[in-house]
């Protein structure tokens, strides 16, 4: 096990190229219908393996990085904001591809697209299953089946998250960075600059290949995964960069570790967060939901496999929490320091 130059600050992930992820809670959307884009509702803690080897299980230890607490069927979104250079960012969910559906791989992929581009992209609050939607990710446990992992690979062995950063070829970087100073150097007594790549910079306020299958082993496990729930108005940018541009090896990874309430208790004698809130009384409350739309950006056409995950509901029963649509004047329009380093293992 060796350190990498992911690092933890707070409750933020820092990787390398200056690309940042915030684990965010938010309100779990109904399974049917399509909705704008829920609030975030404040960070997950997130906790590095290491501080804790003597309580985690070994197969932690072994794997390494970081963990945060989730409740069954608790949603969540991963937040980019503050990412300063371009870089290119898979997200794996069961070391599954969450933009392309296929398995983890430690090479970018155009042919599908297997990853995000940052600071375009400024959040990802699911799998990319539909055209110009994403299905939100949702937690469950392990052994369910209930999984993106668990449905598309026929086992659920490794849940979790992981996140594997690429940053921009040493040409490329140097390219970019003399282009920003000049942009810098040319912009306006007091103007702010917007995000690379000629979009805004994004505000933080809201939030298996073909031929898978076999029947899902089960396994007790102290461990959670994802699954999704329903489905939103968000796009996946498609990248408008040549794949040269992009370096051809990783230059960060870190697996996260998402962990029941009283195993967090247990593992790290911390409470965890109270249980999510009830989302009608966020709605009858009057406080907002969020629409983003770039113009200039292009959506990422979502690929078979994701396509035909089920909703978690399908598996472990029917949500019967009452859900209040937002009225139409709560949904606004978006759009136009050194931590701790992270150990990694193997994975």
């Amino acid at each position: 096990m060796t350190e990498t130059s992911v690092r933890i600050d707070g409750n933020r992930l820092s990787l390398p190229g200056g690309a940042s992820v915030r684990f965010v809670r938010t309100l779990r959307l109904p399974e049917t219908g399509t909705h704008p884009l829920p609030p975030g509702l404040g960070e997950f803690p997130v906790r590095r393996v290491a501080d804790y080897a003597d309580t985690v299980p070994e197969e932690w230890r072994a794997r390494g990085g970081v963990m945060l607490p989730v409740y069954l069927r608790e949603a969540m979104w991963l937040s980019f904001a503050g990412t300063r250079e371009p870089a290119a960012l898979q997200v794996g969910v069961g070391k599954v591809c969450a933009v392309s559906g296929r398995p983890w791989s430690d090479r970018l992929s155009r042919d599908p697209q297997n990853y995000v581009v940052l600071p375009r992209q400024p959040w990802l609050d699911g799998i990319n299953s539909g055209s110009g939607t994403v299905r939100q990710f949702v937690a469950v446990p392990l052994g369910t089946g209930a999984t993106v992992e668990g449905q598309l690979t026929g086992a659920e062995v490794w849940g979790g998250v992981q996140l594997q950063a690429f940053t921009l070829s040493a040409a490329e970087l140097l390219r970019w960075r003399e282009e920003e100073r000049r942009r810098r150097e040319s912009a306006p007594r007091g103007a702010r600059p917007g995000g690379a790549f000629g979009a805004p910079a994004p505000a933080a306020a809201p939030g298996g290949a073909p031929g898978y299958g076999g029947t899902v082993r089960r396994r007790s496990a102290p461990a959670m995964g994802l699954g999704v729930g329903g489905s939103m108005r968000q796009e996946v940018y498609r990248d408008q960069r040549p794949p040269t541009d992009w370096a051809e090896r990783p230059a960060g990874r870190v697996f996260v570790h998402l962990v029941t309430p009283p195993e967090w208790r247990r593992i790290t004698g911390e409470a965890p967060p109270p249980s999510p809130v009830d989302r009608a009384a966020y709605t009858r409350a009057g406080l907002p939901w969020y629409d983003y739309y770039d113009q200039d950006a292009h959506d990422l056409a979502p690929t078979g496999p994701l396509q035909d995950v089920k909703p978690v509901g399908d598996w472990i029963g029917d949500d019967h929490e009452p859900w209040q649509a937002p009225a139409p004047h709560q949904v606004h329009p978006l759009g136009d320091t050194p931590g701790r380093p992270v150990r990694d293992g193997d994975w």
